[in-house]
C-alpha cells in the first residue's frame, strides 16, 4: 500500500511539510510513504501545454499520484485560500477529468499556518477542489493554528488533542483505502 504526501508549502522548513513526515511516521510498517517534493518545478497550468503526457515536472507529478494508494495533502493558508503553487499542480493532475490521476482517489486534508486558525478555510476549499477532480475525499479534520508555537521543532503537535487529530487523519485515509479495496 502507497500513500503519497503533498505539502502546499515550497518553504524548506514547512510546517506543513514537517506535519507530513509525523503522519508519515503514524502508518502501519506494510504502507511506503512517499512525500512529493517537485511542487516548485510545475509550470502554471496552459492548455496549449497539455499535451500527451504534459511537461516533465507535471508528468512526474501525476505519475506519483496515479502510483499512489491514496493521498494525504497538508495545506498552509494564503489570503484564506489554497497557495497558489498546490491549486495550479491540481489543475494540471486535474486534466483530462474523466481519467484523471485523482478520481476514485482516496484523499485526505490536514493543515497548518501561523494564523490563529490553522487553514480551515484553505483546507475547506481544497477539499472542494479535489471533489470537483473526482477524489474521494475524506472527512478529517487537523488545523494547527499558529504552527510557529504549536509544533515542535520535527513537527509533532505540542497539544495531545492535536496528536489524536493527527492520528485520526491518517487512520480515517487508511480506512477510506481499505473500503475501496474491498469494494473493487
Amino acid at each position: 500500500m502507497r500513500v503519497l504526501g503533498i505539502s502546499g508549502s515550497l518553504r524548506d522548513a514547512s510546517y506543513n511539510t514537517k506535519l507530513l513526515r509525523v503522519a508519515g511516521r503514524l502508518l502501519r510498517d506494510d504502507v511506503e510513504f512517499t512525500i512529493w517534493d517537485g511542487l516548485k518545478a510545475i509550470p502554471p497550468y496552459d492548455e496549449d501545454d497539455d499535451i500527451g503526457s504534459g511537461p516533465p515536472a507535471v508528468a512526474r507529478f501525476r505519475q506519483a499520484i496515479a502510483g499512489a494508494d491514496a493521498v494525504l495533502f497538508a495545506t498552509p493558508e494564503y489570503n484564506a485560500s489554497i497557495p497558489g503553487a498546490l491549486k495550479n499542480a491540481i489543475d494540471w493532475a486535474s486534466r483530462p477529468l474523466a481519467t484523471n490521476p485523482l478520481r476514485n482517489k482516496p484523499v485526505a486534508v490536514i493543515g497548518a499556518s501561523t494564523g490563529m486558525f490553522g487553514a480551515v478555510w484553505a483546507q475547506a476549499e481544497l477539499r472542494k477542489v479535489l471533489g470537483a477532480t473526482g477524489a474521494r475525499v475524506v472527512e478529517a479534520e487537523l488545523a494547527v493554528g499558529h504552527a510557529h508555537e504549536h509544533l515542535d521543532a520535527d513537527g509533532h503537535p505540542a497539544d495531545p488533542a492535536q496528536e489524536e487529530a493527527l492520528r485520526d487523519s491518517v487512520l480515517l485515509l487508511l480506512g477510506e483505502l481499505a473500503n475501496a479495496e474491498v469494494a473493487a
